[in-house]
C-alpha cells in the first residue's frame, strides 16, 4: 500500500501542467539529440543546465530525465535509416535494423524499436519504483568510512567498465579529482588552487566544465571528421507489426528488458553493455543464428529493450546512494546540487514529491515518446540532412548564453573555451573525457567523507578496514582494478612468449 501511495504523490507532481510540458519538451528535445549524431545527450544536458537553475528542482529534473531516456529512443532511427547510430548504445541496432531498412522493412525495424524501448521502459520504471526505497533505508545505516568506500568503489568500477586504457581511465579519475578541490577547503574555507583569480574560490563552475569538456570537445571533434548522411529511406511506411513478427520480438523483448534493468545499475556504461548483452544472449539461444546481421528483428528488440531499461535503473544509484552510475547521471547530480539539494538516501523522505514525482514522470514520459516517435519519422529524417557546419554554431551560442545567465560572469564563458580545448585535446589523445567528469563531481563528496571519517576515529586510517561494510567495499574496488588490470597483463604474456620463440 505504501507503494501505491507514494505512486499517488508522484503522479500528483507529475500531472501538473508545468511538469506534463516541460517533460514533453525533455522527451522531444532527447529525442532529437539522439536522431542528430554527434552530439548526443551528455553534451545537451550540459548545454541545458544553465536554463534549468530557473525551474522548481521537480520540474528541472523531470526534464533532465526525459532527455536522456529519450535520446536512447532517438539514437535508434538514424541507426536503423542510416547504420549511423545517435547513441553508443544504438550500435547494436544498427547491426540487423539498417540491415531491415534495406529490405524495405524500416518501418517494421522501428516499430519494434519504440515498442520494445516502451515496454522495457515502463518494467524497468516499476523495478526502480520498487527497489529504491529499500536500497535508500540500507543507505541510511553508512556512516562516513561507509560512504567514502562507496565513494571509491563508484570510481574503480566506472574505470573498470571504461573502453581502452585502464591507466588513461585512472588519470582521467585522478585530474577529475584535482580539478574538484579547487576552491575553499572544505574545512577551514581557506581558498585552494585559485592562481589569483577571486571567480574561483567557490570552484570551477561545473556547467563550464560539463559544457567545455563534452559539448565543445564534442563540436570540434565532429567538425573535424564530418561524415555525410546520406538517408537512403526517403519514406517509411509500414509503421507496424504483423502477428509473426510479434510472435518473434516477445521473447528478446522480455529477456532485454530483464538484461537492462540488471546492468543499468552498473556503474560506467551499464546501458551500452546492456545493448551487447542481450544481443548477444539472443544470438546464441536462436534456432537461426545466421539470420543475425543479415536483418533479424530480434536483433533490433533484444537491444532496444536492454538499452531502454537500463536507462531508468541507472536512476538508482543515484536517487538512493547519491552516486552517478555514468556521465549523464553526473550531471544529473550537478543538477540536484545546483538546485541546493543533496541528492542520496535523504531525498526520498526530506523531498517525497520530488523522488516520485521523477519515476511517476519516466512512465508519462515513455508514453509521451510512443506517440512522438512513430507519427514523427518524416520529420526526423528531414532533420537528418541539417549539415553540423549550420547546427553546431547555433549550439555553442545557446550554451554560451546560458552559461553567462547562471552568475552574469564572463569568466564562466571563457572557462568553456578553456575546457573545451582542454576535452578535444583528451579526444585527440584517446582520454575518455567521462571519468573526468565523474571525479570532479564525486571528489568534494570523497575529500568530505574522508575528512569526517578521520576525524571521527581521531585520525586513525584502520576505520576504513575495521567497519565491515567499509572494508566489503573496499575490496570489492581493489577486485575491479584486478579484473581492469588481468586481461592487459595477459596480453603482455603472450606478447613476450611471441617474442621468445
Amino acid at each position: 500500500m505504501d507503494l501505491l501511495s507514494h505512486l499517488a504523490l508522484g503522479f500528483d507532481t507529475a500531472f501538473t501542467a508545468t511538469n506534463l510540458l516541460w517533460c514533453f519538451v525533455g522527451v522531444l528535445l532527447g529525442t532529437l539529440v539522439g536522431v542528430l549524431p554527434g552530439i548526443g545527450p551528455t553534451a545537451t544536458i550540459a548545454m541545458l543546465l544553465p536554463i534549468t537553475f530557473t525551474f522548481s528542482p521537480v520540474t528541472a529534473l523531470i526534464m533532465l530525465s526525459g532527455i536522456y531516456y529519450g535520446a536512447q529512443y532517438g539514437g535508434s532511427t538514424t541507426a536503423i535509416l542510416i547504420n549511423l547510430p545517435g547513441e553508443s548504445s544504438s550500435a547494436v541496432t544498427a547491426i540487423d535494423g539498417y540491415q531491415m531498412a534495406r529490405k524495405g522493412r524500416a518501418g517494421t525495424a522501428l516499430a519494434t524499436a519504440a515498442l520494445g524501448s516502451f515496454f522495457a521502459g515502463s518494467v524497468a520504471t516499476l523495478v526502480l519504483a520498487i527497489a529504491a526505497p529499500p536500497l535508500a533505508r540500507v543507505a541510511l545505516n553508512f556512516g562516513a568510512a561507509e560512504y567514502f568506500s562507496l565513494l571509491v568503489l563508484g570510481l574503480l568500477v566506472s574505470i573498470s567498465l571504461a573502453h581502452g586504457s585502464v591507466l588513461k581511465a585512472l588519470a582521467m579519475i585522478a585530474l577529475g579529482l584535482m580539478l574538484g578541490t579547487v576552491g575553499q577547503d572544505v574545512t577551514s574555507g581557506t581558498p585552494r588552487f585559485a592562481m589569483g583569480f577571486p571567480e574561483l574560490y567557490g570552484g570551477i563552475n561545473f556547467v563550464s566544465l560539463a559544457v567545455g569538456v563534452f559539448g565543445v570537445a564534442e563540436i570540434f571533434r565532429n567538425l573535424e571528421n564530418e561524415r555525410s548522411r546520406e538517408v537512403g529511406v526517403a519514406k517509411v511506411t509500414g509503421l507496424w507489426l504483423s502477428r509473426a513478427d510479434f510472435k518473434r520480438i516477445i521473447g528478446p523483448v522480455l529477456r532485454g528488458t530483464g538484461i537492462g534493468s540488471v546492468l543499468g545499475i552498473l556503474p560506467g556504461g551499464g546501458h551500452v553493455l546492456a545493448s551487447f548483452a542481450s544481443y548477444a544472449a539472443e544470438k546464441n539461444i536462436s534456432k537461426n543464428p545466421q539470420e543475425f546481421g543479415q536483418g533479424a528483428i530480434e536483433g533490433v528488440a533484444g537491444p532496444e529493450s536492454a538499452n531502454n531499461a537500463a536507462a531508468q535503473t541507472s536512476f538508482i544509484p543515484l536517487l538512493t546512494l547519491g552516486i552517478p552510475a555514468h556521465p549523464v547521471m553526473a550531471l544529473i547530480l550537478g543538477a540536484f546540487i545546483l538546485q541546493g539539494i543533496t541528492p542520496g538516501p535523504n531525498v526520498i523522505n526530506d523531498q517525497p514529491a520530488l523522488f516520485w514525482g521523477i519515476i511517476a514522470s519516466m512512465w508519462i514520459g515513455n508514453a509521451m515518446l510512443v506517440v512522438l516517435n512513430l507519427p514523427l519519422i518524416g520529420l526526423w529524417v528531414k532533420m537528418l540532412t541539417i549539415p553540423y557546419r549550420v547546427l553546431f554554431p547555433a549550439i555553442v551560442i545557446f550554451a554560451s548564453i546560458g552559461c553567462y545567465s547562471i552568475n552574469a560572469n564572463p569568466f564562466d564563458v571563457y572557462a568553456i573555451a578553456v575546457f573545451g580545448v582542454l576535452g578535444y585535446v583528451l579526444i585527440r589523445l584517446r582520454c575518455e573525457p567521462a571519468p573526468l567528469l565523474l571525479g570532479f563531481v564525486l571528489g568534494p563528496l570523497l575529500e568530505e567523507n574522508l575528512r569526517r571519517a578521520m576525524i571521527i576515529s581521531r585520525g586513525d586510517a584502520t576505520v576504513f578496514f575495521t567497519r565491515p561494510i567499509s572494508a566489503t567495499l573496499l575490496a570489492l574496488g581493489l577486485a575491479c582494478i584486478v579484473f581492469a588490470v588481468l586481461p592487459s597483463i595477459r596480453n603482455k604474456r603472450k606478447e613476450v612468449f611471441v617474442e621468445d620463440d
